[in-house]
């Protein structure tokens, strides 16, 4: 029996890193296109890597004709440089995407993306947050993330588009260096160790979903495989914790206190975020496994060792 042949663009990445290992074991031809392999990361055997970039139309075109999946986690801005550049963030994400979902479909290819449970919903009430949730971002980084599900769902109805679509809730985990503006659990443990200054913005009171990375690869991988056409899910854990919160366990990990320097509130954060995946759970019968307690000794175990070199 030919195995499923998928693509993994931004595939030596955080989150991909952890995918591709759950990808070969379902049995699946895996290859990765990314810009660069990270310093010290091993490519899993049986992972065909090619460096590139899919804004290369040609050799996108030339990948997806031997492809059945696509797996779209690339995205070439954060929250916080998205805001400081609306426009940048605009053009360096949407284009491809479109390119990549015509291409997609003119191959009949089913096509995962990879959207933003933290940025797409805004500031809701809803505890925690489902599907149905009328959707009104307050960042740049969120309205674009919102206009490429648009447009996934604008190729379904007129080109054919094979498309699902989850919003995951705030991954953390071995892998996810500290200090790149994204990752808050990594920032603050490495903080801690490094004895160096942890900033939190607003009042420690930002709640969100976080869910370790081994789930949310999990989670990723049953939607691929169970989940329905042109649905959209909710990976996350239906728990919320504050700032505060995680930072009191992982002092408490550590024996040791972090140094907070508390700025203004940044207007792009939801104050709020936590997800409800039951669609998902029923759909695809995919649950956490990994507490936060876990996790966060998991990830500090990985990061002790990353931080020593």
């Amino acid at each position: 029996m030919r195995k499923i042949k998928v693509l993994v663009i931004g595939g030596a990445g955080f989150i991909g890193s952890h995918l591709l290992k759950g990808l070969i074991e379902s049995g699946r031809e895996v290859s990765v296109l990314a810009r660069s392999l990270p310093l010290g990361q091993i490519i899993p055997i049986g992972v065909n890597y090619i460096q590139g970039s899919y804004t290369d139309l040609d050799l996108l075109k030339k990948l997806l004709d031997h492809q059945d999946e696509v797996i779209q986690l690339a995205y070439a801005t954060t929250p916080n440089t998205a805001f400081d550049d609306p426009l940048g963030d605009l053009n360096q994400n949407l284009p491809p995407m479109i390119n990549l979902c015509i291409e997609a479909a003119k191959r009949k290819i089913k096509l995962l993306l990879i959207s933003s449970g933290g940025t797409v919903y805004g500031n809701v009430q809803s505890n925690p947050i489902n599907e149905r949730q009328i959707l009104k971002p307050i960042s740049p980084y969120g309205v674009t993330k919102k206009v490429i599900e648009d447009y996934a769902y604008l190729f379904s109805q007129t080109h054919g588009l094979k498309y699902l679509c989850v919003r995951p809730g705030n991954p953390f985990g071995p892998g996810q260096a500290p200090f790149i503006g994204q990752g808050f659990v990594s920032t603050a443990m490495a903080s801690i160790i490094n004895k160096k200054s942890l900033t939190i913005f607003g009042e420690g009171d930002t709640v969100r979903d976080y869910i370790y990375i081994d789930d949310l690869a999990a989670g990723i991988i049953a939607t691929l495989t169970r989940g329905k056409l042109f649905e959209t899910y909710n990976i996350g854990t239906g728990v919320g914790h504050t700032n505060m919160e995680v930072l009191k366990k992982i002092e408490k990990l550590l024996a040791s206190y972090a140094n907070v320097i508390y700025q203004p509130a940044r207007l792009f954060d939801v104050k709020f975020n936590v997800l409800n995946s039951s669609k998902l759970e029923s759909d695809t019968g995919w649950k956490p496994k990994i507490s936060l307690d876990e996790g966060l000794t998991l990830h500090l175990n990985w990061l002790k060792k990353f931080l020593k070199g």
